[in-house]
């Protein structure tokens, strides 16, 4: 009797795991700008290996299955689609997580950034810092920007758009643990699994994910310098202040001369940008822009200081008519240029802003940026671009 009764054990519990392993996972589809809004009909697809294993639509609450554990996992990625919105990539594990989806953008310096983390901790905050401004949860209106959507329980999204972001100035975007605020020490931001989503355009352009084993309680993600270019920060730091004084520990790093956190970058990162950066040149060939769009979005998530990876980016934004992403695109190819044609690169791509400007009627805009290209190399059809918008200029 006791040989069945362990038989009989033996089968329900492999009946058990059988079930629990088969047991599909989901995520949850929300709205970037409209607080608790579900999406419905979003096209969620788990990549793996560069291959789709998985593919199905939000429903109405928002979510959607992403299959079992096998396909979770941290050699997966999550793409989610749907049109008037950009599409949002990450890494995986995925199960459980709120995924907020970005409204397409037109200006051409505007800019939305959008938090995502776990269910713990419950309450992380963004700041955005920047002359005469503090965006964030006590104060959510600035100059050309809000905090639209405010998330204290927990998976965000923790939502700020700059509506249109001004040259020369500079910008700071961190994360506080408002939950830890009085713990310095703490772990639990760096466990938290967040996630920061930076759109311009239509695009998703930067993707960043906090520091694992760090302490710290706050974490202080990039600054946009004075030229209008991102530079990754990407560090924690522990903190014994309230949101309303957040400002005042980053307004150091406002300034033009701030040395910044130097992120170091290990040889397998700057290998696979590398590799990543040929491919995407390779599908620009073929005229696969899409595919080359998002090869170059990975070889700079993977290796953000790859100013080639920028340049083929922002001549592909270009070449699709996606010319508020060019913009950003080149501004950081500048940044980067070095060499001995690095002068060539920065007249090159000051002219191309300078186009996009002309073509939509910015002239004070596009003359800065023409009278860039002929500082670092003389060229007569950087003159004639001087000359032409000269003559509009107000």
């Amino acid at each position: 009797m006791k040989g069945v009764i362990k038989l009989s054990l033996l089968a329900l519990s492999i009946s058990f795991s059988f079930v629990g392993y088969a047991e599909s996972k989901s995520v949850e589809v929300l709205s970037a700008v409209v607080k608790d809004q579900k999406i419905p009909g979003a096209q969620v697809v788990i990549q793996r290996n560069g291959e789709q294993s998985i593919s199905s639509l939000s429903d109405d609450s928002g979510n959607a299955q992403i299959g079992n554990n096998a396909s979770d996992t941290n050699d997966s990625l999550i793409i989610i689609k749907k049109s008037g919105y950009s599409t949002l990539v990450a890494k995986c594990p995925c199960s459980g997580m709120s995924y907020a989806l970005s409204p397409t953008m037109k200006g051409l310096d505007s800019m939305r950034v959008v938090l995502g983390w776990g269910s713990s901790p419950t309450d992380l905050d963004s700041h955005m810092v920047y002359p005469g401004n503090h965006i964030f949860f006590n104060h959510k209106l600035g100059d050309n920007g809000n905090l639209d959507v405010d998330d204290t329980d927990s998976f965000g999204p923790e939502t700020i758009t700059l509506t249109r972001r001004e040259n020369g100035k500079p910008y700071i975007y961190a994360v506080h643990d408002f939950s830890d605020k009085h713990e310095p020490e703490t772990n639990n931001l760096s466990r938290s699994d967040a996630k920061v989503f930076v759109y311009i355009g239509d695009s998703l352009v930067r993707t960043y994910y906090v520091p694992k084993d760090q302490s710290g309680n706050l974490w202080t993600v990039f600054k946009i310098n004075e030229n209008g270019a991102i530079e990754d920060i990407n560090s924690i730091k522990g903190v014994s202040v309230y949101g309303g004084d957040i400002d005042n520990v980053l307004s150091t790093l406002l300034k033009s001369n701030a040395t910044l956190p130097h992120q170091n970058w290990d040889a397998e990162q700057i290998n696979i940008s590398n590799m990543l950066n040929l491919k995407g040149e390779e599908s620009y060939r073929r005229e696969q822009y899409e595919e080359a769009i998002s090869l170059f979005t990975n070889s700079i998530n993977n290796y953000s200081e790859n100013g080639k990876a920028y340049g083929n980016l922002g001549l592909v934004y270009q070449k699709v008519g996606r010319t508020a992403e060019a913009i950003w695109a080149n501004r950081k190819a500048i940044v980067l240029a070095s060499g001995k044609n690095a002068s060539t690169i920065r007249a090159g791509a000051n002219y191309n802003i300078g186009k996009i400007y002309e073509g939509e009627g910015q002239y004070n805009e596009a003359l800065n940026y023409y009278k860039a290209a002929k500082n670092e190399k003389q060229n007569p059809v950087y003159d004639n671009a001087i000359l032409r918008v000269s003559s509009k200029v107000n």
